[in-house]
């Protein structure tokens, strides 16, 4: 290909990875659908292509629902050790932010009631409530009619209210959110804990390293509160098998107060707080190392703020 073709895929790869991250819920993933959809590009024949981004739009979308509908896919998230992978605010495959619509769609949340979603009507949601996409355009991406897209949009409205979030909160606000939460759990009292969460605070785990079978489900405040007294209390042998004493930064990840655990600049864990009303009403935490790769690297390139507590 030419420079200029090259230079076209190219000023498409962030929107086309933000779309791609959406429907996946994993940078991997979304970063091999993306050069899948590079190499249909480059052996498409373009002087037919008569508007490039939505002939690009169209590609990533069927490749990600393709790969969505995989038999490897859909045995990995049966077992129910599946999380979406976290990124860092900035990370560009988060996309566009501007409306409540836009950050919604990247919350730990809503990402994981997306997977409850055949996968028609996820692409439906991302495309209209993320990338402003019309019924008449995601009709002809997804080869569906425009009253089905609006069905499936009202549906997947209906399944993600119940994940509703704030998501205006900006890195100062973030720091409060986690400071307070970090000061509650080192008091060791579940009560102080408990005064953060709303009543129908839930949490899931993957397990210390990712090493569990299945995902750890918290379904009420209190036995919520407990995990996360006993999960941040450090311990020697917490300490031994993180390699050191971590520090505890403060972060926004997919648009959210966070908890980053580090031993020096290698992440160990993340602790996504999702916030309604001012408390806490979900906690994602992710240990994972496979799903921590794009985040940890992140990490490690940019500047973050000083540790709320330099070794646990």
């Amino acid at each position: 290909m030419d420079t200029a073709t090259v230079a076209r895929f190219e000023a498409s790869r962030a929107r086309l990875s933000a779309i791609a991250y959406r429907l996946l819920g994993s940078a991997a993933d979304a970063e091999d659908t993306v050069q899948d959809a590079f190499l249909r590009w480059q052996g498409a024949d373009r002087d037919r292509v008569e508007v490039p981004e939505a002939w690009l739009t169209t590609i990533v979308t069927n490749l990600a629902l393709d790969r969505l509908r995989s038999a490897h896919t859909r045995r990995e998230r049966a077992v129910g050790a599946w999380l979406p992978e976290p990124l860092l605010a900035g990370d560009p495959m988060l996309g566009p932010a501007d409306t409540v619509e836009q950050r919604e769609s990247v919350t730990m949340a809503v990402l994981r009631i997306m997977e409850t979603l055949s996968p028609v009507a996820r692409a439906v949601y991302v495309l209209h409530e993320a990338f402003a996409y019309t019924h008449a355009e995601i009709a002809a991406v997804l080869a569906v009619t425009e009253s089905a897209s609006q069905q499936h949009l009202h549906r997947a409205r209906r399944r993600i209210t119940v994940a509703r979030t704030d998501t205006d909160l900006d890195r100062a606000a973030a720091h409060r959110i986690v400071e307070a939460f970090v000061a509650a759990a080192s008091s060791g009292r579940t009560d102080a804990l408990i005064a953060l969460l709303t009543d129908d605070a839930t949490g899931a785990a993957d397990g210390v390293g990712g090493s569990a079978a299945a995902l750890i489900e918290y379904d009420d405040p209190a036995r919520l509160a407990r995990a996360l007294r006993a999960g941040l209390t450090p311990t020697p042998a917490k300490r031994r098998l993180a390699g050191g004493s971590p520090a505890i930064h403060a972060a926004l990840v997919n648009g959210c107060p966070a908890m980053v655990f580090a031993v020096g600049e290698r992440v160990l864990g993340v602790a996504v707080l999702e916030v309604r009303d001012a408390r806490i009403a979900r906690v994602h935490s992710v240990a994972a190392p496979d799903r921590l790769a794009r985040l940890a690297e992140r990490w490690r390139r940019g500047d973050h703020d000083a540790p709320l507590v330099e070794s646990w």
